[in-house]
């Protein structure tokens, strides 16, 4: 497996993306996201996990928030995939890209339908935290998990 950057709009990265959501919509009743859907105007990092010929595996991004913090997004690996730890790779390398970046702190937000990334996340040292940014007083966000992670320096 490896690691490639890409932009927001590769098309394999779409793909991954619009696979994600409908995965999430799936668990959530088909209930959209809170906050601010990602776009090419504010993803910065977008990484892309592939095999040795070029298939695509799996996916994550990080939107700048400011003062030294970023949001994880769009996190996620097709089912084929799972359990070789393919996001444990992927954010590992997005938590690289924004120490290289000068970032000292990422955020996320994910649901309590969502156990496998809440062990994901936990088990990569991120807290629990209050909702941040455009979660605040989102009502669609009322029963989303936030964390956070002190990237070390």
């Amino acid at each position: 497996m490896q690691i490639q950057r890409a932009a927001w709009d590769d098309p394999d990265v779409q793909r991954l993306a619009t696979d994600q959501q409908v995965e999430v919509r799936a668990r959530y009743g088909g209930k959209d996201e809170p906050g601010t859907h990602p776009s090419a105007a504010d993803v910065t990092v977008v990484l892309v996990a592939r095999e040795e010929d070029g298939t695509p595996l799996g996916c994550g991004a990080l939107r700048v928030l400011g003062d030294g913090v970023a949001e994880v997004k769009r996190m996620y690996v097709v089912p084929a995939a799972r359990g070789r730890g393919v996001s444990r790779a992927v954010l590992a390398a997005l938590e690289e890209a924004a120490a290289e970046r000068g970032w000292t702190t990422l955020r996320l937000e994910t649901g309590p339908l969502q156990p496998e990334a809440i062990g994901l996340y936990t088990s990569a040292g991120y807290r629990a935290i209050d909702a941040f940014g455009a979660y605040v007083g989102d009502p669609d966000a009322e029963h989303s998990l936030f964390f956070e992670r002190l990237l070390d320096r």
